[in-house]
């Protein structure tokens, strides 16, 4: 019997693939026999110089920089996943968010997958066919005033584009989806974790219980485990999600608590 999922021979981009969910959808993807190339503003230890373009995709000239990439190196692409996202921004509410914070929540959280898709999903549409993923977040529909304000703003505006660009090019035989996360177990946030757990005089699950608390609960108790993300991401991408396009999955844990 054939394997239910597979990327043989798929060409496939993936933004920020070095660590948290992005490294394990680069995983994945190349286990289903896709051939991968992502990107950071540094290149890990490990990880194969072919497979990497160095570039700040919070710059348009980091983004000319990787389309040149994906068509010197892969010679197109079939697959573009949008994983690249994150927030600096202080607490303290909106009245905190400066100018510059909210540019820099933009130029992370939005224009990155505005310029490539323009720079690559025109050849997409030429060729008759392709995948987008834009990676959103539930705080577009359920922002923390305190510290996500600009963040959820800028992913809120990613998700609307995303529908707006999957109208335009799904009659040409380009899907575009998006995936929208709650909490993930990452690397970086089992450290936020530990630090309100210190501060807080509790332990770990403590400091864990306080960031579930923070988003209203997750119902299954957990976050999600960077590879659950990378699952649903794959099976989006590939052809057995062939009719699905212009639609946004939330991969919760039940956190949002509508339908």
């Amino acid at each position: 019997m054939a394997d239910f999922l597979t990327l043989q021979g798929k060409r496939a981009l993936i933004t920020a693939g070095t660590k948290g969910a992005g490294a394990a959808t680069v995983s994945l993807f190349r286990q289903l026999g896709a051939q991968v190339l992502t990107t950071a503003r540094a290149r890990p230890d490990g990880l194969a110089e072919d497979m990497f373009v160095e570039a700040d995709l919070a710059t348009e000239e980091g983004s000319v920089i990787v389309a040149n990439a994906v068509r010197q190196r892969l010679g197109g692409v079939d697959i573009i996943v949008h994983m690249l996202g994150g927030s600096s921004a202080p607490a303290g509410g909106f009245s905190a968010l400066t100018e510059a914070e909210w540019q820099r929540e933009l130029s992370l959280n939005l224009f990155p997958a505005v310029r490539l898709d323009r720079l690559l999903v025109p050849d997409m549409v030429a060729r008759g066919n392709g995948v987008v993923v834009h990676v959103t977040s539930i705080q577009s529909v359920l922002p923390l005033p305190d510290s996500t304000t600009a963040y959820a703003a800028a992913k809120a505006a990613l998700s609307t584009y995303s529908k707006a660009l999957s109208k335009e090019v799904s009659p040409g035989g380009v899907r575009v989806v998006r995936v929208s996360p709650g909490w993930i177990a990452t690397e970086s946030s089992i450290h936020l974790a530990e630090r309100l757990a210190k501060q807080a005089g509790t332990d770990l699950e403590g400091g864990k219980k306080m960031i579930m608390d923070a988003l209203g609960g997750i119902p299954i108790g957990r976050p999600a485990e960077p590879a659950e993300i990378a699952n649903l991401i794959a099976f989006l991408a590939s052809d057995r999600a062939a009719s699905i396009t212009g639609t946004e999955y939330r991969i919760d844990g039940g956190t949002v608590p509508t339908a």
